[in-house]
Formats: C-alpha cells, sequence, structure tokens
C-alpha cells in the first residue's frame, strides 16, 4: 500500500470554509502583537541576557548613562567628590547651574560645610519630576550627613544628621620581626592604628632605639556597624606594649571634660611633653652634630637637628602641643613649619613635601596630629626629615635631652575613683584575652605532642 503525501497548500485548501478564516484570524492576532512595542519590549527582556548591578549608588551613577540601569532606590542622584572638584563643578555634573548653588549657599547660616567638602565625601541630589532640587544631603561618613531640604521657593531647612553606630570590641595582638608597622600589617591591624599606637607609647619607647625582634603588643580596639553592615574603626581603647620584656599598658580615659588620653593602670600619664620621634623613620641619616661636613656644599657647618631618612610622603607629626608660628617655603630648609611649645621650646620641620590640609600660621597643634609629609624640598640630597629642637632659645639634640622633659600631667587623686571605675572592664578583657591566648597555645603544643608520639 502506498502512502500519499499531500502539500500543505493543499491540505489547508481542503479545509472547510470556517475553519480557513479562523486560521487567518489568529495569523492576523499574532501579527499585531509582534508590531505592538509593549510586546517587543517584553520578548526582548526574555531575550536579553541578565546584567548584575554594582550595589555602591555611585558606581551605578558612572556607568547608567550607557547601561541603562536604575537609579538607586531612593530617587537619589549620587556624586561622589573627586580631587580638584568644586560645588559648582558637582552641581554642574547634576545638571544644575549658579542659581541653584546660590539657593543653597544663602539659605541658611549652617553653610560651612559647603566650602569644606573633601574627597571621598558623597553628595545627594533628591530631584522632582520638573527636575527641581528637593534636597541635598552631604554624607560625611556612614554615620555624619548634612542634609539641606526645601520648604519654600529659594529657601532651605538645615539638619545635621548623626547616627549611632553598633560597636563590638575586638582584641588583636602582633610580634616585631622587623618594625611596628610590618607586624600591624601581618597581624591585621590597619596602618592608621598602628600609627595611633606609636603615638600612644612614643613617650615611653623609642621605636627606632629601643624595639627589639620579639617584641610584642596587642590592642583592644571598636570594630563598629552599622545595619549590621561593618563600616569601620572606632577607638581604641588599651594597648599593650611588650618591650624587651618590660610590658607598657596603656588606658583610655576620658575625663569629665570629655578630654580622653592614655595612662597607665596607675593613672601615670603614658606620653611625655614631647614625643622622641616626628616621624616613622627608616634610620637617622645625620644626627645633631656642632662639626658635620654639609653634604651639598662640602664644607664643616653644624648640624643643629636630626635628620630622619623616611620615604616621600610619609606622615610628620607634632611632637607637641603648640602652635604653628611660620608653614612656608624657607630657603634651604624648602618647606618648613615652626611650632612654638609654651614659652620655652620650639621645634622646626623642614624639607616638606607638602604640609597638611589647614596647617597655616596660627592654628593650634596637638601631640601626634599630622602637620605635613616627608620630601626633598630645599636644599637635601634625598626624602628625609629635618628636625630641630631648641629650648630656652638654643638648639639642643633632641635625642640627648628628652629624658629631662617634664611629663605631661596624670590623673589628678580627685579623678583616680573615676578613672579605675572606666578602665578596670579594659584590664580585665586585656587579661581574659591573655589568658585564652594562653590556653589555646598549650592545646596546640598537646595536639602537636599527640601527632608526634603517633607517628
Amino acid at each position: 500500500m502506498t502512502d500519499k503525501i499531500q502539500s500543505p497548500n493543499k491540505t489547508a485548501r481542503e479545509l472547510p470554509i470556517q475553519h480557513q478564516q479562523a486560521l487567518l484570524g489568529l495569523l492576523l492576532l499574532l501579527l499585531t502583537l509582534l508590531c505592538a512595542p509593549w510586546f517587543s519590549s517584553v520578548w526582548q527582556q526574555f531575550n536579553e541576557p541578565t546584567l548584575s548591578y554594582p550595589s555602591n549608588p555611585t558606581e551605578i551613577i558612572a556607568i547608567a548613562p550607557t547601561m541603562g540601569m536604575p537609579e538607586p532606590t531612593d530617587n537619589r542622584l549620587f556624586l561622589e567628590v573627586r580631587a580638584g572638584d568644586t560645588l559648582s563643578s558637582i552641581f554642574k555634573t547634576a545638571g544644575f547651574g549658579p542659581q541653584q548653588v546660590d539657593d543653597i549657599v544663602s539659605s541658611s547660616d549652617d553653610t560651612k560645610i559647603l566650602s569644606n567638602i573633601y574627597p571621598g565625601y558623597r553628595l545627594a541630589f533628591e530631584i522632582d519630576t520638573n527636575q527641581s532640587l528637593v534636597s541635598l544631603e552631604i554624607i560625611k561618613s556612614p554615620l555624619e550627613s548634612f542634609k539641606f531640604t526645601r520648604f519654600t521657593e529659594e529657601a532651605f531647612e538645615y539638619q545635621h544628621l548623626r547616627k549611632e553606630p553598633e560597636v563590638k570590641h575586638v582584641v588583636k595582638e602582633a610580634i616585631i620581626t622587623e618594625s611596628l608597622f610590618l607586624a600591624a600589617q601581618q597581624g591585621g591591624i590597619p596602618a592608621a592604628m598602628a600609627q595611633e599606637l606609636a603615638r600612644i607609647f612614643g613617650g615611653v619607647i623609642d621605636f627606632y632605639n629601643d624595639t627589639r625582634e620579639g617584641d610584642s603588643f596587642r590592642v583592644l580596639y571598636e570594630d563598629q556597624y552599622l545595619n549590621g553592615q561593618w563600616i569601620g574603626y572606632g577607638k581604641i581603647l588599651a594597648a599593650e606594649f611588650t618591650n624587651q620584656g618590660n610590658v607598657f599598658t596603656a588606658l583610655r580615659y576620658e575625663d569629665k571634660d570629655g578630654k580622653a588620653n592614655f595612662y597607665s593602670p596607675e593613672g601615670e600619664s603614658m606620653r611625655k611633653a614631647f614625643l622622641q620621634n616626628p616621624v616613622d623613620f627608616t634610620r637617622i641619616s645625620s644626627g645633631f652634630s656642632l662639626s658635620r661636613k654639609h653634604p651639598i656644599l662640602n664644607t664643616i657647618r653644624a648640624h643643629k637637628g636630626t635628620d630622619y631618612a623616611a620615604p616621600r610622603g610619609t606622615p610628620v607629626v607634632a611632637t607637641s602641643d603648640g602652635r604653628v608660628t611660620f608653614a612656608d617655603s624657607n630657603g634651604s630648609f624648602g618647606k618648613l613649619v615652626i611650632i612654638q611649645h609654651g614659652e620655652r621650646f620650639v621645634t622646626k620641620y623642614a624639607h616638606l613635601n607638602a604640609y597638611e590640609k589647614n596647617i597655616k600660621t596660627g592654628v593650634r597643634v596637638r601631640q601626634g596630629d599630622v602637620i605635613g609629609y616627608v620630601g626633598s624640598t630645599g636644599s637635601a640630597t634625598g626624602p628625609h626629615l629635618h628636625y630641630e629642637f631648641l629650648m630656652d632659645g638654643a638648639h639642643r639634640d633632641s635625642r640627648r635631652v628628652f629624658d629631662q622633659l617634664p611629663r605631661a600631667e596624670s590623673i589628678s587623686s580627685a579623678e583616680l575613683e573615676d578613672f579605675r571605675s572606666q578602665t578596670l572592664p579594659l584590664v580585665t578583657t586585656l587579661e581574659i584575652h591573655q589568658r585564652n591566648m594562653v590556653v589555646a597555645a598549650k592545646m596546640s603544643q598537646s595536639a602537636t605532642n599527640v601527632g608526634l608520639l603517633k607517628e
């Protein structure tokens, strides 16, 4: 039996007339749907690859124009301040002109923040359907921002917003093999915290001459969280430094006036009036001498200071509280900062590569504040800090007179009880951590011994 193959056209023509009409109607409906814009859009979404968007709103804004990404969930435009940006240039990027800038600046007496925006700050613009500015929020950090909200045609209401983080206490420790900063890095301790530790112990330990391989330190500090997410480091609360077998403990205490400093468990100040070193240096390239041969002039000239060799850009700190009396270029000294400390003492910091922002004549600084950065300006053969120390108008070798300098004030007898109440939990936390480390070390050693016995 031979099967007959019928052509599709013939088969369709042989269908009843009602079926042919129905089929033609379905074809026309399908063609209409395919031509409709909304159907085409849905079809395209099903056939395009899925895109993953970054969670950082500033990243979304940066690539949204080319990838069609959605605005952040709160419908604000986020722009991050970059080096060289001004308020006007940021407003221009957001689509606003000089009039909108003037409306914000002149709307309140509390607009100082608008002239003090720095790289890393974020500006959040809330814009309505008429492209008018509803609000501007300057986000300094996850915990602090400044908001301007429109309440009339030309005026904005100002708010200084602060959030309280959830704080968790963390203890970390490290062993020194080469330097404090390298040990901190290996122990997962940030560089800024290592610099703070150097400042805290700078009055009792010379980190250049006194530290040895095998010295160790531990630090109790705050981790900050907001809405369950880690946002940064908080304050150092306590620290211990073991130097050549001697243990130095520093406890943070905040007095009734809100001023915080570090003290020993007995209430003695951890710092002297001056830090031993103004910079984290690699070596002393030239010490104080009245008969040194000048490296450039090749003549015998007094060297009335100490040269600390350090990489260009290394932070330089004020060795004591004082007032800046000079911050400018000065011949062979290059970029120079001079600080007056009371009536008897003056310090000089020369060959700086740059000044810290806001460092200028008349500004008051505290011990440990960054005032500039190591460079080689003026008559210098390479990057280093030239540091001079004057006592009663005469140049002195800062490293030789250090032990003759007065200590900062210690806890008064009237505050001792409050001091002990505040710091006892800190001491307890450090002691518990130490016991846990000892137990963990013993357990590890026992496990090793068991393993050796089995072998």
